[in-house]
């Protein structure tokens, strides 16, 4: 069995706690590899490798650290297969999934080539006689990022690559489930020429965790997980005198209005439902239908689901992959069986899947559930499975009233042909990331991603424009060069004049 390593100072270093956690291939449930699990002193180190770096590289010219982006964003280009061929293998998700998680990673990279542009400050000349202010953005020191298992690529390019590009030097926790994809990330920023300790990979459970919280010389702290681990780190870590941004859970309501293009909307609920076996926090895993549309969009979408092809990630023909762990695939498949008892219609049940020649693997099929009420509780829990859940409306308002009384606002879509309707929808809804006709609306690495409500704690969304501010400080330079002709002693307070 293969055991990995943690990435510190510029290279693998072995783990010495003697704490190891498995990683599973989903498509067989076996396990393949261990990953050391950081000990206190061997964050300590990382961080140690960080804070020296800093002193340079934080002192560095924007055409240095844009120099090795631009090599950086060669190389994991030139890789991208073998990177997804890592995510398949660990996280189970088809091979295209995994291609396309690693080039809406890259736009990240891409972006902080560009941070010449971003961190241009601001000048007022002449604001009092020869007095001139100018406003710079600066960075902060160590910082940090602790990852989810469903993107092991993709949310730390998210994180680190806009962190580094501003100056700090970085410390990524990835998920112990998924984490060969950030090591290998790691090795390719070390090819681009990133000095030693600039970027460092700590594996680890919560000891890791509670560490990367508390240690003084990390100063911000970034996260994407779950709901109650947003609301714990970002706690924790505020607490303890940092800058947090934690992005938590989601319940993405999709609204089909009568006068939507139903096999759009059919197809849309497959793909965002389904897609990556449901385990994105954008996933659409409720349909507000209104009217009579209920009927015929659940008939063409049971019509789609029988056609979709389930099986390994690896293999070509596969559309869907397995879940994560069995402990999961169960949980998910609870929430079907317990949505039936609830009062629920299982117009789809995927709990009794398997896969032939891979029975021991996690696998579950795609379940669609009707008549689905906000007290149940496959409506109230973030499933992060192939479950899309259907909750039937009779007006516009009612719609917008359910879909604003969830905890949740991370993102939502409206399928509509009304313009009308699409632009009072995108003003009135309470989320942080509006589709019109678009069922997953992540957006462009130049603009920035992030929830309202309990699908984000604190106070700036990730990348774009809110992860150069994040990763950044402002200060303000207030300057006067005297003229040769000024000359004597003035005791009085400053004037404009």
């Amino acid at each position: 069995m293969k055991t990995l390593s943690h990435w510190i100072g510029g290279k693998p270093v072995e783990g010495t706690s003697g704490n190891f956690g498995p990683v599973y291939n989903p498509a067989t449930g076996a396990q393949e590899k261990q990953v050391p699990f950081a000990s206190v002193d061997e964050v300590d180190t990382a961080v140690a490798a960080a804070k020296e770096a800093f002193r340079t590289w934080g002192t560095s010219s924007l055409a240095k650290r844009t120099a090795v982006l631009f090599k950086y964003r060669e190389l994991v280009d030139a890789h991208r297969e073998e990177i997804a061929r890592l995510i398949t293998a660990e996280h189970g998700k088809v091979h295209s999934d995994a291609l396309g998680e690693v080039a809406r990673g890259l736009e990240i990279v891409e972006l902080a080539c560009g941070i010449s542009e971003k961190l241009k400050g601001e000048l007022s000349t002449q604001v009092s006689t020869r007095v001139d202010v100018s406003s710079i953005r600066q960075s902060l020191g160590v910082v940090a990022g602790i990852t989810p298992f469903n993107f092991p690529a993709m949310v730390p390019m998210w994180m680190f690559p806009l962190a580094i590009a501003c100056g700090n030097t970085f410390v990524l926790k990835p998920s112990e489930k998924v984490p060969s994809a950030a090591f290998k990330l790691a090795e390719l920023a070390a090819e681009a020429g990133l000095p030693d300790g600039v970027l460092n990979v700590v594996n680890g459970d919560k000891t890791a965790v509670d560490r990367i919280l508390e240690h003084p010389d990390i100063a911000a702290v970034s996260f994407v997980g779950s709901t109650p681990i947003a609301k714990y780190i970002h706690t924790t870590g505020t607490a303890n005198g940092k800058r947090v941004q934690a992005l938590g859970g989601a319940k993405n309501h999709m609204l089909v209005l009568p006068d939507a293009d139903l096999d759009l909307a059919a197809d849309s609920a497959i793909n965002a439902a389904y897609g990556s076996a449901g385990e994105r926090c954008m996933a659409i895993s409720v349909v507000v239908a209104v009217g009579d549309t209920a009927d015929p969009l659940i008939e063409k979408v049971k019509e789609r689901a029988a056609a979709l092809r389930i099986g390994p990630g690896d293999d070509p023909a596969s559309e869907m992959g397995p879940l994560i762990t069995k402990v999961h695939r169960d949980k998910v498949a609870s929430y079907v069986t317990g949505a039936a008892a609830q009062g629920a219609t299982v117009a789809l049940d995927g709990t009794g899947f398997t896969v032939e020649g891979h029975e021991d693997g996690h696998w579950i099929g795609v379940s669609l559930l009707d008549h689905v009420t906000p007290e149940m509780d496959c409506y109230r829990d973030e499933i992060f499975g192939p479950v899309l859940s259907v909750v039937r409306v009779e007006t516009y308002d009612e719609a917008i009233a359910l879909m604003n009384n969830s905890p949740w606002g991370n993102g939502t879509a409206i399928f509509t042909r009304d313009g009308g309707a699409a632009r009072r929808f995108q003003l009135e809804v309470e989320a942080g990331m509006v589709g019109v006709n678009v069922p997953i609306p992540v957006p462009v690495g130049y603009h920035s991603f992030g929830g309202w409500k309990d699908s984000l704690f604190g106070d700036h969304h990730i990348y774009g424009n809110d992860g150069v501010h994040f990763y950044t400080r402002g200060k303000v330079v207030t300057t006067r060069w005297p003229d040769p002709s000024d000359g004597g002693i003035n005791l009085g307070f400053p004037s404009n004049s």
